[in-house]
């Protein structure tokens, strides 16, 4: 069994530029989580207080926890999924073709499940059905419910074709 990568019937392991920017993508999403995770501190507290300074400025952001809780998990969640496809890269083998649906599906998927839960947070809603279904609606929760199909579709892209990557790769390497 070779430890180099190989490929076969018109097949490639990823590039390393993609697995990089995937990467890169994941830790954007961490700072990205940071922030939101600052956001909360501050929402929750009603104000920016930088003890032993004497600052104390009021704020008025929405402290709705559960909200600001699955934005900044959905931030870390993504951008683990992201490092993670990144370092995994190796071990699947796709075409170029398939390659390059599954890095834009994988860059949709990590942003787009985590950006409209910060609005969700920001506006109050949920973004769960177009007219707020049992939820808060409105304009706001109507545009967070048509963002949401975009990552939807592409999960299933990224995800079967990750499938399909990493049995080629287990079936090359066995054969």
């Amino acid at each position: 069994m070779s430890l180099e990568p190989s490929a076969s019937a018109g097949t490639t392991n990823m590039a390393a530029r993609m697995r990089a920017l995937l990467f890169f993508n994941g830790v954007g999403l961490f700072v990205l989580a940071i922030v939101i995770g600052w956001i909360w501190f501050v929402a929750l507290l009603g104000r920016v207080v930088l003890w032993p300074l004497p600052i104390d400025i009021p704020v008025s952001i929405p402290d709705d926890g559960r909200a600001w809780r699955m934005a900044h998990m959905e931030g870390i969640t993504q951008g683990l999924m992201l490092i993670a496809l990144g370092l995994g890269g190796t071990f699947m083998r796709l075409t170029r073709k398939q390659f390059t649906w599954f890095f834009w599906s994988a860059l949709v998927t990590a942003w787009l499940f985590t950006i409209p839960p910060i609005f969700n947070a920001l506006f109050g809603t949920r973004g769960l059905a177009f007219g707020g279904g049992p939820f808060k609606g409105g304009l706001a929760n109507d545009v967070i419910y048509l963002f949401g199909w975009p990552p939807v579709i592409a999960v299933h892209i990224m995800l079967g074709l990750a499938v399909l990557g990493v049995w080629r790769h287990l079936k090359a390497e066995k054969g």
